[in-house]
């Protein structure tokens, strides 16, 4: 279900934005297979422009030198083997956004596997259980590591072809801050502003790392059109509706059969996904655009090629086998959010210490999730293995928030002040209003340690995150 920003979500945000426009291409596989059939990812530096090809070089960090990573894809099914290496001046890991992983192939250091230090490598070995969009990134240092580039997409195409390559395209969906010399702004990376207010916010908005770039389609053919938003903190608003499309997927999962936006703009909050189906008109060129500072800001251009007249289309995706919540035998357990700018903090404890005056300042520490800000020695809670849990979140700050949790995708079964029904919905990561309280359910079938948090990467960093165990 999607929802209008003005009645649910109260967020502003500008965007601006510069450069040419480059004829967009499908994404490609560029990736180096390992004699034991693990495809190597290679994390490290690399200077690249991000404005144009006779640009300044910005000091990115890359997998295999490119931006978005290589594209992985799988078939439903299959098994995933890439191995990770580090060539990074500091420890990293890979997490697989929105995959429901064995919980030690989950990417998080000093939860599910140790960090990899530089110069050494891990491999990550497990089962793509759910056909749809999926990406992967860094998990060490998110904050930083990802709004350098470290991220790609991992595509779980269907048993049975629906989109051939020429009418499956992603859109990689980024925000850069770029300085006053055309470079990536290196030096406000960890600002205190950002970490207490809304986040690292960009000027660049690029798709598969170029600005505005432009795609061919053909009149009268079906599209499948994955939109990732990669961006640290940047919450996307736009229209399917202005061009036609309708929605297949939400956050990797289907809902069935194709529907129309029933409401816009449509919010794409950070980590979150959206498959769109276009079948386009002859003549109907279009824009996607990018809505949240008022002003429209097109971001991807499609031109329309021929003039086949258009039919309606059957396309439906397979539902994946998630288990159903037992909402009346759940446990619920309630988690508060505070903390941040422009808002009475309370007590925060943070490595057991209650913070005070200028901890806060030199911790970093500024959010709490019921008042333990960061990785909490104990779990937020602990359920056996086949439990429904219902975790049922407080925003008592004055910001917005996309909340995340890994290894399952689950049901929001109740949201303040709404009276939309969104439980016909899977998701990985849903966003929650100032003062608003969302209700989220799901089965605990999966065992481990399992993250959740806060997705505006730097309220996750600043202590807008915990874990749960499953036994």
């Amino acid at each position: 279900m999607v929802f209008n920003r003005r009645e649910i979500l109260k967020y502003s945000a500008k965007i601006g934005a510069s450069g040419a426009a480059f004829l967009a291409a499908p994404f490609s596989l560029k990736v180096a297979f390992a004699s034991s059939n693990y495809i190597e990812l290679v994390a490290a530096p690399i200077k690249q422009s991000l404005v144009g090809e006779d640009g300044p070089l910005s000091d990115l960090w890359l997998y295999n030198g490119q931006t978005p990573g290589p594209e992985i894809r799988v078939k439903k099914g299959e098994r995933v083997l890439v191995r990770l290496i580090n060539q990074l001046e500091e420890p990293t890991t890979i997490h697989w956004h929105g995959i429901r992983i064995d919980n030690a192939m989950d990417g998080v250091p000093g939860l599910t596997q140790e960090a990899v230090m530089p110069g050494e490598s891990f491999d990550y070995n497990f089962i793509a259980p759910d056909a749809g969009t999926f990406y992967y990134h860094s998990h060490n240092k998110t904050w930083s590591q990802v709004a350098r580039g470290l991220y790609g997409t991992l595509i779980v195409e269907e048993e049975n072809e629906i989109f051939d390559q020429k009418h499956d395209l992603t859109l990689v969906i980024d925000d850069w801050r770029i300085g006053k010399d055309g470079k990536l702004d290196l030096a406000s990376l960890g600002a205190m502003m950002d970490w207490s207010h809304e986040g690292r916010l960009g000027n660049l908005l690029t798709v598969n790392s170029q600005n505005e770039p432009s795609f061919k389609l053909n009149a009268g053919e079906a599209y499948r059109l994955r939109l990732i938003n990669v961006a640290n903190s940047r919450i996307l608003e736009i229209d399917p509706n202005s061009f036609n499309a309708k929605i297949l997927a939400y956050d990797g999962q289907s809902i069935g059969e194709p529907q129309i936006l029933q409401y816009s703009p449509m919010l794409i909050g950070p980590a979150q996904r959206v498959d769109l189906l276009v079948t386009p008109k002859g003549g109907a060129d279009f824009s996607i655009e990018e809505l949240s500072s008022g002003q429209a800001y097109s971001f991807a251009k499609f031109e329309i090629i021929g003039d086949k007249e258009s039919t309606p289309s059957l396309v439906q995706l397979p539902l994946s086998n998630i288990p159903e919540p037992d909402i009346k035998n759940a446990k619920t357990f309630p988690l508060e959010m505070s903390g941040g700018a422009m808002r009475r903090v309370g007590d925060i404890y943070y490595q057991g210490k209650k913070l005070k005056g200028d901890d806060f300042r030199n911790t970093g520490q500024v959010w709490a999730f019921n008042g333990v800000a960061n990785l909490p020695e104990k779990p937020f809670f602990s359920v056996k293995l086949g439990e429904t849990v219902i975790i049922e979140t407080n925003n008592d700050t004055n910001f917005i928030h996309a909340m995340h949790v890994h290894g399952f995708h689950f049901r929001v079964i109740e949201r303040s002040g709404v009276e939309i029904d969104e439980s016909n919905v899977w998701r990985d990561t849903f966003l929650i209003g100032a003062e608003q309280t969302v209700k989220i359910a799901f089965v605990a079938d999966n065992n481990g340690k399992w993250l959740y948090h806060c997705h505006m990467l730097e309220h996750a960093a600043a202590g807008m995150i915990t874990w749960f165990e499953v036994v």
